[in-house]
């Protein structure tokens, strides 16, 4: 159980450090692009992610490769961040990132949320030490 406890911790605390990687496709076809009223325009994508005390929004002007392009196609691989000149292929049409602005907000209360979920981690383990150290004395046998 303790184990199970201290992987979901790592997991959140990992999250806030480290943000996920995506590619471009992942991107375009998450509901971060879906969820603004009106609709955002079909050449922007939008990426939210935390990154230790910051929230980040990253938005990705789009510029649509026409098909007889003599541009060398090379699609980005997975990225926190995509620079311009970045490509990608999304629903049989390619794309190239021509502007990219990514804006940070200091969140407080995540610092306090990484030192909490550190501290947690480390109580349960010195937490699952003793046990350990009990369960040892469960199948002590003194002569």
């Amino acid at each position: 159980l303790m184990d199970a406890v201290m992987l979901q911790l790592s997991r959140a605390r990992n999250r806030l450090t480290t943000p996920a990687t995506l590619t471009l496709p992942e991107i375009a076809s998450s509901g971060l692009t879906k969820m603004f009223t009106p609709a955002l325009p079909s050449d922007v994508l939008v990426n939210f992610y935390i990154n230790l005390n910051k929230l980040c929004l990253t938005v990705y002007q789009l510029h649509v490769l026409q098909p007889g392009t003599t541009k060398n196609f090379k699609p980005a691989g997975g990225s926190i961040l995509h620079n311009p000149g970045a490509m990608f292929e999304f629903g049989n049409q390619r794309y190239e990132v021509s502007h990219v602005h990514k804006v940070e907000c200091v969140v407080p209360w995540l610092n306090d949320a990484l030192v909490f979920f550190t501290v947690s981690l480390q109580l349960c383990q010195q937490l699952k030490d003793k046990i350990s150290v009990f369960s040892s004395y469960r199948n002590y046998r003194p002569y």
